[in-house]
């Protein structure tokens, strides 16, 4: 199944002043896009132009190093879009959500420290997650496009840490961006859509 750029779910100035128009045209609208079409002659070129993305990114992991950088990021910007909307972050999460978080990850104030940790540490390139895991939720980050669909969970959250993710409106201050995405960005109605998906 050819991978697609899907188009921003809200306008390039939706998310100022915590994410400049300027940084969501080049990451969007270039590296975005290259993950795409770098996947899709890939992705043929193996053969694995049919599987899913879900699939192409678990097939690929640790024999194709080229598809799976491609796949994987493409997979994890799909969902970081959506991740975010105008007018998000906080801590007022929806009540299934609230539950889990509270129960898994030590509430909200224990998420966010621990959440923004694994962004900040994450040597280089890479993201942190927020997954669930043999029925439970966990924090973790990893390098790269790598993500949790490799290590036998399912991402419901995930902030990029690479630096075109953040450099042209936090220069290196990635724990200044990290702040903002979480207090100001997140858009909990997805993480919670991608909750209930995962429980099946």
């Amino acid at each position: 199944m050819a991978f697609e750029l899907p188009a921003l779910p809200y306008d390039y100035e939706a998310l100022q002043p915590y994410m400049s128009k300027e940084t969501l045209e080049y990451h969007h609208d270039k590296h975005h896009k290259a993950y795409v079409d770098n996947g899709n002659k890939l992705a043929a070129e193996a053969g694995m132009d049919k599987l899913s993305l879900e699939e192409v990114v678990k097939q690929s992991f640790g024999k194709n190093a080229g598809l799976f950088n491609n796949a994987a990021q493409h997979y994890n910007h799909v969902h970081f879009w959506k991740w975010m909307k105008k007018g998000g972050g906080g801590n007022k999460l929806p009540g299934a959500l609230q539950k889990a978080f509270d129960s898994d990850l030590g509430g909200y104030d224990k998420f966010k420290a621990d959440f923004t940790n694994a962004g900040a540490t994450q040597f280089g390139s890479g993201w942190a997650w927020v997954s669930v895991k043999n029925g439970k939720l966990e924090i973790s980050k990893t390098p790269n496009g790598e993500n949790p669909l490799v290590h036998g969970g399912t991402p419901i959250l995930g902030v990029d840490v690479w630096e075109h993710s953040y450099y042209i409106d936090y220069r290196n201050a990635r724990p200044k961006y990290l702040e903002a995405f979480v207090d100001s960005l997140i858009n909990w109605d997805y993480v919670l859509e991608c909750y209930e998906a995962a429980r099946g």
